[in-house]
């Protein structure tokens, strides 16, 4: 192990307060050390236990009974999406009802104190109306679901990954989400409605696929077979995608999304699914909100996230203007490190300094109040009037200082929820914004959106991204037409605006493909569709020459062991003996009760897997199975001790639904009481073991377990010996703990604290 640069360590409490992890390494206590992670997340299990239960269930059912679960299956689906996109109109409808009464009277506040006086009663109103709002989401989300924060996409991703991220996908959580966001983007802070609606898609699906609510103590006895993580994690995957495509009307876009940022685990049958939900979840969201805009039939919107169209005139582009695109790109990826560097740093801060709730709401109110002077303070100073034109489609303009017939551009920008922000730069006309507007807007609007993600509200990251980009896209289209003598090669900054809007969000998440299809799908320009994938390809090659994309900065802040796609590069030199985790606790195939127990009890090691074995004398015993802590706990819930059997009072055989009925929150080992005599007992673990788990040698190499476990959704993987013994046992945390870093392969230690 020489050759390992650095070493630092996991960190975690032994205790069973899993469910009472702060969102943060170290949010408890106001400290923070980048180089601790958190012990205490633990993987979920997404390989198929087929012990004798299980082989004799599938027996059991006929042709038509597959048939019948695999149509459960699309029904779900359907269902998922058709809720998502419900969720989706509600947010889209309050969002409009409650920043449309906010802006209407501040704008009649702004009209009538222009021409008097006392504009600094406007300030004050925006300024209230927004720390009102924002107030209410954050006391929401800081006091009542810690877990509805931030847009979610992190946790889902880490949930898809294979490992359990706790109350991520609760009820609770989504309420406190769809609440949060309303508030979040009535308040005026610089943030999106996307993210939330792909974690709130998410949450859906898991619930609707086990076909009851934990939360509310509610089983409708429908959808039992699919009460385990390997059938949940692909309607999640589902859930997300009909997220993505409610918020952008992007079906296709949602699939790749859920395929490239999120799922760990693909098939072709699965891919429809998906698609089939993020179908079903556009057209709720656009027929619903046809009714409610008195146009039923018509489904024109295309999604939660309105872009507009590009009109055929203005999707052409030269082949000499390529460069000019990947610099965009390359500029987009340095923007993008810089907005992920900083967030970075600034989140620590918050880690280390407002980790008390009531802290964090304030904090909130505070950006919300900065949000709303800086905003007012960019319009009133700004003297970039436009005319008035008769197909003017802005909806709060402004004329402040304007003469009559003309509007502040400024305000354009500002005055506004950030998507129609986004929609205006795109699609308004060439001289609607001065360059020197745009440069302010995008610097002012830059240092917002930084310092608002990582708040304690339920926000996304897309479409202030977005905006910034547009911003500056535009403005280097100005630019250009400016220094070039053909005026109508540059004619359209709306084109500049799209490719610096692709450039920024690009190099802050460091998606390519699924990003490339949504912009695609959201804006209706086909013919972009190459620029935009050469644009975030560059984008994504120059930011990550400086650091992740945002996500993966959370994700690691957040402490969690995220197995990335390939094991790190250089690590073929280390094998399963010294990344495994001995000694092993291994049960024998027919165990004592009472050692059963003290070993579920003891939370100092808190194992989820235990190899069972055949007794060796003096030696470690041969591996004949694998059987979970949450199996065991059933087994002694329900009492199937082998001196029951042979005396018969057990009532009945036990079967999978009972598995099924405890999952996914077994009972904790301290509820399940054993009495002396009990403890005497003996257990047969024959019938409920995984009797072919998976195995490696103990010379195998690091890439070659890593790329077993995590293809396979592994949660355990047994070493063993020449003569199958069992040597060893390797879990996530054990494959995380390496990592390639400024000086080479860096090991973290596996410590309790």
């Amino acid at each position: 192990m020489a050759n390992i640069s650095k070493k630092v360590s996991w960190s975690g409490r032994g205790d069973d307060r899993g469910e009472r992890t702060p969102l943060l390494n170290g949010a408890e206590d106001g400290k923070y050390n980048r180089h601790v992670l958190n012990f205490v997340f633990q993987s979920l299990d997404y390989d198929n236990s087929e012990n004798q239960l299980f082989l004799e269930e599938e027996r059991r059912m006929s042709h038509m009974g597959f048939r019948c679960l695999e149509t459960r299956r699309w029904v779900i689906c359907g269902l998922i999406g058709f809720l998502t996109g419900l969720i989706a109109c509600l947010i889209d409808i309050a969002v409009e009802k409650l920043a449309g009464y906010k802006y209407s009277a501040v704008k009649q506040n702004i009209e009538k104190f222009t021409e008097f006086g006392g504009l600094s009663i406007s300030l004050i109103l925006w300024a209230v109306l927004n720390s009102a709002f924002v107030m209410v989401g954050a006391i929401a989300v800081a006091f009542f679901e810690p877990f509805a924060a931030g847009s979610g996409i992190p946790q889902i991703k880490c949930y898809l990954n294979g490992v359990k991220i706790p109350r991520v996908v609760r009820l609770k959580t989504l309420a406190i989400k769809v609440f949060g966001v309303i508030c979040s983007v009535a308040g005026g802070l610089a943030v999106g409605k996307e993210g939330p609606m792909i974690h709130s898609g998410a949450v859906v699906a898991a619930g609707v696929s086990q076909g009851r609510s934990t939360s509310l103590k509610k089983d409708f006895k429908i959808f039992e077979y699919f009460r385990r993580d390997t059938e949940k994690r692909d309607f999640v995957s589902a859930g997300a995608a009909a997220g993505v495509s409610a918020a952008f009307g992007a079906p296709v876009g949602g699939v790749l999304f859920s395929l490239e940022e999120g799922a760990s685990f693909w098939n072709q049958m699965l891919t429809w699914r998906i698609f089939f939900a993020s179908m079903i979840s556009t057209f709720t969201l656009n027929f619903f909100l046809s009714i409610y805009h008195g146009k039923p039939g018509e489904l024109s919107s295309p999604g939660l996230i309105n872009f507009g169209r590009f009109d055929s005139d203005s999707v052409q582009y030269n082949l000499y203007e390529i460069p000019l695109f990947i610099i965009m790109g390359a500029l987009g990826g340095v923007l993008g490190a810089l907005f992920n560097v900083i967030n970075y740093w600034l989140t620590i801060f918050r880690i280390r300094y407002i980790h008390r709730p009531c802290l964090q709401v304030m904090e909130a109110m505070l950006v919300a109040a900065v949000t709303a002077t800086v905003s007012f303070a960019m319009i009133y100073f700004s003297n970039d009037c436009q005319p008035l034109g008769q197909d003017n489609t802005e909806e709060y303009s402004l004329q402040l200082f304007c003469a009559d017939g003309e509007y502040n551009s400024m305000a354009t920008a500002f005055f506004n929820t950030p998507e129609r922000s986004v929609r205006s730069l795109f699609h308004n006309p060439p001289g609607s914004y001065n360059p020197l507007t745009l440069g302010v807007f995008t610097l002012a609007y830059f240092v917002l959106a930084v310092w608002t993600y990582g708040l304690t509200v339920s926000a996304g990251v897309f479409i202030p991204s977005l905006l910034i980009g547009a911003a500056w896209g535009r403005l280097f289209g100005i630019l250009l037409s400016t220094i070039t003598s053909s005026q109508s090669i540059w004619a359209d900054p709306g084109k500049y605006a799209l490719i610096g809007a692709a450039a920024q969000l690009g190099g802050i998440v460091r998606m390519t493909l699924s990003l490339t299809v949504i912009l695609v799908e959201a804006t209706g320009s086909v013919t972009y569709g190459f620029p935009i994938m050469l644009v975030l390809m560059t984008a994504k090659i120059v930011g990550d020459y400086f650091i992740e994309g945002l996500y993966d900065v959370h994700i690691k802040l957040q402490s969690v062991p995220f197995l990335h796609w390939e094991a790190p590069p250089t690590s073929h030199w280390l094998t399963a003996r010294e990344v495994m985790s001995s000694p092993v606790t291994c049960f024998n195939r027919v165990e004592k009760v009472g050692r059963i127990v003290d070993v579920l009890s003891n939370t100092s090691t808190n194992h989820n897997g235990f190899p069972v074995v055949i007794l060796s004398f003096l030696q470690p015993g041969k591996i004949c199975g694998l059987i979970l802590r949450s199996q065991l706990i059933v087994l002694l819930k329900h009492k199937v001790f082998v001196e029951r059997a042979s005396s018969r009072l057990s009532h009945r055989k036990l079967q999978l639904k009972d598995f099924r009925d405890a999952y996914p929150r077994f009972p904790p080992i301290q509820s399940i009481h054993v009495s002396q005599d009990e403890r005497e007992c003996m257990m047969d673990l024959t019938e409920f073991m995984n009797p072919t788990p998976y195995t490696v040698p103990q010379e195998t190499s690091l890439p070659r377990v890593f790329k077993l476990f995590r293809a396979l959704g592994l949660r355990h993987l047994v070493v063993v010996d020449n003569e199958n013994r069992v040597v060893g046992l390797v879990t996530r945390k054990d494959l995380a703990r390496y990592h390639l870093g400024k000086d080479g392969l860096e090991e973290l230690h596996l410590a309790q604290t």
